[in-house]
């Protein structure tokens, strides 16, 4: 008797996963999608051109290559070049090459690529911004402690913040 054959997904991203170097539209070709392991977890790729609204629950990673108007609280969140997410999101990772509007909290890192914007009421552990990244809005650095831990309201404290760049003297103030 014959083994019965599995038939193979027909869409654009059949046999792509970490490792082996196939581009997806809006990331860089040859290079693996960061943040994303061999044990990834459920993940949700909303396509260019699609819309997607509303709560999103049980995904550990969600890459945007579309456009989005969520909250959600995950592991790795991958904006793409062109993708658009607006909401609220609390994650450990973040990687953002297209458009982040709303309430951010990455309590590990947070990376900006050169094409990415965020924007809102940002926290962080860490953050990473290349050139011609931008970001603009309300930015909190999350305390060890809360960075561990998911954030809630009670978690994130003006002790918790890293001392803010000091401010310019006036030169005004220096005259005795």
């Amino acid at each position: 008797m014959a083994d019965a054959k599995t038939p193979t997904p027909n869409f654009p991203y059949r046999g792509i996963g970490p490792g082996e170097g196939a581009a997806r539209p809006g990331f860089p070709p040859g290079a693996p999608t960061p943040g994303v392991t061999e044990e990834e977890g459920a993940k949700l790729i909303v396509g260019k051109n699609i819309r997607l609204k509303g709560e999103i629950a049980d995904c550990d990673t969600l890459v945007v290559e579309g456009h989005v108007e969520a909250s959600m609280r995950s592991r790795i969140i991958e904006i793409a070049e062109g993708g658009v997410f607006v909401g609220k999101v609390e994650i450990d990772s973040a990687h953002v090459r297209g458009t982040f509007e709303g309430d951010l909290t990455a309590r590990e890192r947070l990376t900006i690529h050169a094409t990415g914007k965020v924007s809102g009421h940002i926290r962080y552990g860490q953050v990473a911004i290349e050139a011609g990244g931008e970001i603009a809005g309300e930015t909190e650095v999350l305390g060890k402690e809360a960075a561990k831990k998911p954030a809630t309201p009670s978690s994130s404290s003006s002790a918790d913040a890293a001392p803010s760049a000091p401010r310019p003297v006036e030169p005004a103030a220096l005259k005795s």
